[in-house]
């Protein structure tokens, strides 16, 4: 089934640049309502864009491991933002999103399919959650939201 195109190439596909995934970030300051919402919404996410069961189920398995990674290092969310793109890349990149789409060329670099994939995808998480996501938590640490979520 290779070369599948579902939806916008840049979300769904070998390239996933999920701007929704920033909210995964949010884990560190919100904690498990959002890991539970990231999960749920990739759920609704996958459904609509429906590539297989296999995304269905996994995706947000991959999504609930990097919240509750992010949470669990919710003191140095910086760290726990980089280490949350690591499993949503080996899941679901390395993991399966191989078998459905052509691997992006990665710097010209003869690799396996399901290695170029899990690079792909977990740079295009990295920009999500990490940059992103981790952005818009300092942002709303700094407003002084954080404090009011807190009381």
């Amino acid at each position: 089934m290779q070369g599948l195109t579902v939806g916008n190439p840049s979300v769904y596909g070998p390239i996933q640049l999920r701007v929704a995934d920033c909210l995964i970030a949010l884990t560190a300051l919100l904690g498990w309502p959002v890991a539970f919402g990231v999960s749920f919404g990739c759920v609704l996410a996958n459904l609509y864009f429906f590539v297989s069961p296999v995304d269905v189920a996994l995706g947000p398995v991959a999504n609930f491991i990097a919240a509750t990674i992010v949470y669990v290092f919710r003191r140095k969310p910086l760290l726990g933002c980089f280490l949350g793109v690591f499993p949503i890349g080996l899941i679901v990149g390395g993991g399966y999103l191989w078998w459905f789409f052509d691997p992006p060329d990665i710097f010209g670099l003869s690799l396996p399919a399901w290695a170029a994939m899990a690079i792909s995808i977990t740079l295009s998480s990295l920009v999500a959650v990490g940059v992103i996501g981790y952005s818009l938590l300092r942002a709303l640490v700094r407003s002084g939201i954080a404090k009011t979520v807190e009381t």
